[in-house]
């Protein structure tokens, strides 16, 4: 597993970007034919491919997350949350619901690459509660003016 390890780091050190990516140039792949077999380099170019489009895929997913996390946690406002309700925000609340949804899971995954800390969420998770709570307060709202009504006024105020 060590030599492996050692000619992909030996690939990674001698490739250059590419117009397709990452490409051994010529005096590379003919210095590490003298050691190793022709498909265990192009092995080991396609791993170090995939590793960097990785680390691209996340930092460009950190940051784009980052902003979203930001943008959709306006909607955890009172205020703006009632806007988006009523249809008055440039977002639709459905759009706003699958774009949260989608994500809450990238911030999941996300969380196992940052080294750094992930973006404030406050707002994002007042948003999350606003939507699992969107379409119950109605439902639940009888029933809460229901027990206000029915329980009589104590005399003297709480605890008498």
């Amino acid at each position: 597993m060590g030599r492996i390890v050692d000619l992909c780091g030996e690939v990674a050190a001698a490739a250059d970007e590419g117009s397709e990516g990452l490409v051994l140039p010529l005096e590379a792949w003919d210095r590490l034919r003298q050691e190793w077999p022709e498909e265990d380099i192009e092995d080991a170019l396609g791993f170090v491919k995939d590793s960097v489009l990785q680390s691209e895929l996340v930092e460009a997913s950190d940051s784009l997350s980052a902003r979203l996390v930001e943008l959709l946690g306006t909607f955890g406002e009172e205020k703006a949350w009632a806007a988006a309700v009523e249809g008055h925000a440039s977002i639709p609340v459905a759009a706003i619901r699958q774009l949260a949804h989608r994500l809450e899971r990238l911030e999941e995954i996300l969380e196992l690459y940052r080294d750094q800390p992930g973006p404030d969420r406050r707002g994002f998770d007042a948003l999350q509660r606003r939507l699992v709570d969107q379409g119950i307060e109605d439902e639940m709202r009888p029933d809460w003016e229901k027990q206000g009504a029915d329980e009589p006024e104590s005399e003297g105020g709480v605890g008498s």
